[in-house]
């Protein structure tokens, strides 16, 4: 979308990393790699998109099917990038994971009364003192339905372990998805994190959390409070092996030096470093 908005995979990045968000968004460097775990994410959600869209058209959809969309959404990512593996890991052993995580979810009861799938909405955001944002919040749902209770907001993950309930409780995703639904349909939703664990036997977890307006708020309030940081241009790493294993943005984050500048013949921000980042 063209106008300047807010998405959830903004604010959670900046907040993961500021100075990762200021390579990838603002500077816009170039990834000289994907993580092998972002193309097996990346493939599965297409392949469960696919899946659900055909529940949602009653069409008939087979196993076959749903691992053919795996395998092209993954050679697709290969013919666009490099894939970097961590060690342990092979191009065979993510396509056997990406298969059997999907045969596993296919293996429960599907969804019924399906009321979107890959939804994009954009929505105004408040902040907890009732006051509108100018930039309006963009939200992509994986899959949306009705039960008796109302309406889920379904969202998946790919993950290496399984989630404690605290972290669906805590997501800022979750209130986000909400507000959106609040916003779009005038109810309140329920989100449902279903994470498909890869560990040596898979398995598929699902948690439920819910929302109050108190929360809604305080998302409001963060994404209130990173505008200023980034208006201010305060970017800095956050350095744990969570963040710095993998990230594609490595080298240039080792050689910055801790400041940005206009570009000499542009308005953009241009990094202060030595030599050229990758």
């Amino acid at each position: 979308m063209d106008r300047p908005h807010w998405s959830y995979s903004q604010l959670s990045q900046f907040l993961r990393c500021p100075l990762q968000y200021f390579f990838e968004r603002i500077a816009k460097l170039p990834k000289p790699f994907l993580p092998s775990s972002m193309v097996l994410g990346s493939a599965v959600h297409q392949s469960l998109a696919e899946y659900h869209r055909r529940l949602q058209s009653q069409q008939s959809v087979s196993r076959d099917h749903v691992q053919e969309k795996f395998m092209t959404a993954w050679m697709k990512s290969e013919g666009e990038k490099k894939i970097q593996y961590r060690d342990g890991d092979s191009r065979n052993k993510m396509l056997e994971q990406g298969v059997a995580l999907l045969n596993l979810y296919q293996d429960q009861a599907p969804p019924q009364q399906i009321v979107g799938v890959e939804q994009s909405m954009m929505v105004p955001l408040q902040n907890s003192r009732g006051e509108f944002l100018e930039r309006p919040l963009v939200a992509v749902i994986d899959l949306l339905y009705r039960e008796e209770a109302g309406l889920v907001v379904n969202e998946f993950k790919t993950s290496g372990r399984r989630f404690a309930d605290s972290e669906a409780d805590n997501a800022l995703q979750a209130s986000a998805y909400v507000h959106a639904i609040q916003q779009k349909y005038d109810e309140t939703a329920r989100v449902r994190y279903t994470i498909l664990v890869k560990t040596k036997t898979p398995a598929v977890q699902n948690l439920d959390t819910v929302r109050n307006e108190k929360d809604l708020g305080r998302l409001g309030d963060i994404a209130e409070i990173i505008e200023r940081a980034i208006e201010a241009k305060v970017f800095y790493p956050v350095e744990s092996p969570l963040n710095c294993s993998g990230c594609p943005f490595f080298r240039p984050c080792r050689e910055w030096r801790g400041t940005t500048k206009p570009e000499p013949d542009q308005g953009n921000l241009k990094l202060i470093a030595p030599g050229k980042p990758c």
